[in-house]
């Protein structure tokens, strides 16, 4: 197998023939491993040395990316982590063609450890969806070869199987959110309001900025997540993601203002439910949360949506919709 490591950003464009077709043919296809996110991410968010493994059969056909960057921590351990670790990327994984995983976690696991490979201590592999064969191949893998490993659970994303109507999906919840969604429902409709999707790129700027607003004023930590470094990730994500189609940002309106807001993505027929803000001051009467979700979750049961993944977090409201939990894994790997 022929393989080859990337430590500049050029490589993003190198691979972008490659990328999104690989990650189509692997087990964890999602947006966040797309090659859009996480060039994106990295020129934004990247602030370590990049190092992109590639894995090619002999007749050059790519059956494997690492996407990786390197930093060094305050004890002095050198990590390898995936590129868009952790905080604004939901599932994350080693990008591997579905069948082909034993050989290239094989053919990884000895590149890692060649002596010309630059230095490391630890592989941290975070966010890695349940289903992925990284958290078991890998893992037997690299304990054969006497590598230190510690794996276990990172986090929780709790999601909603979509029934076919909105009367099914009400009947899903317990009697009193039942009660209470149509009642927040009825009193937004008395407001008036008015509620809607962002279709029409010249109105996605003005839309972001909006969003980073509502965002910022709906609690003091999401105030200080959203800083200038976020927000310049925030502004181009939306662009990108908006042009292929992957964007989903809605607003309700109140009395003619936006007072709430709602970023998700739609990916392999999935709500991706990202982030969301409100105005508590002036519209906490109106229980804008709720009636923001309950919007939304009426927009993808009518279009046939799949799945409402709320991405990773425990937070109760989540539950309160109707959620389940899944798992999501993460993988250490020392030297």
């Amino acid at each position: 197998m022929k393989i080859e490591w990337f430590t500049d950003a050029a490589v993003f464009e190198k691979l972008e023939p490659e990328w999104n077709a690989l990650l189509a043919r692997s087990v964890s296809d999602t947006l966040f491993l797309t090659l859009e996110w996480q060039r994106t991410w990295w020129k934004h968010l990247g602030n370590a040395q990049l190092c992109v493994i590639t894995i090619r059969d002999d007749d050059g056909t790519l059956l494997g990316i690492a996407p990786l960057f390197a930093e060094t921590g305050n004890d002095g351990a050198r990590t390898l982590s995936l590129v868009g670790c952790v905080d604004v990327s939901d599932y994350l994984d080693l990008i591997v063609a579905q069948g082909h995983e034993a050989r290239v976690y094989a053919a990884l696991l000895d590149t890692l450890t060649r002596a010309d490979f630059p230095a490391w201590d630890w592989l941290h592999l975070c966010t890695l969806p349940a289903a992925s064969p990284t958290n078991t191949q890998l893992k037997a893998l690299a304990e054969a070869c006497n590598l230190k490993v510690q794996y276990g659970l990172h986090d929780v994303s709790p999601m909603i199987e979509l029934p076919e109507n909105w009367d099914a999906y009400l009947e899903t919840l317990d009697k009193k959110q039942r009660h209470e969604v149509r009642r927040k429902l009825r009193r937004a409709a008395e407001a008036p309001t008015r509620w809607y999707t962002i279709d029409a790129a010249d109105a996605l700027e003005q839309a972001v900025a909006d969003f980073v607003e509502l965002h910022k004023k709906s609690r003091p930590d999401k105030n200080l997540f959203m800083d200038t470094r976020m927000q310049g990730f925030f502004n181009e994500m939306a662009q990108v993601l908006f042009a292929r189609g992957w964007l989903q940002l809605s607003f309700l309106e109140i009395v003619g203002a936006r007072a709430a807001a709602i970023m998700n993505f739609i990916y392999h027929n999935d709500v991706l439910v990202y982030n969301s803000g409100y105005d508590p001051i002036q519209y906490g009467a109106y229980s804008p949360g709720i009636v923001l979700f309950a919007r939304s979750i009426q927009d993808a049961i009518a279009a046939k949506r799949r799945r409402y993944d709320f991405l990773r977090g425990n937070e109760e409201y989540k539950y309160r919709f109707g959620a389940r939990d899944t798992q999501v894994m993460e993988l250490h790997i020392g030297r």
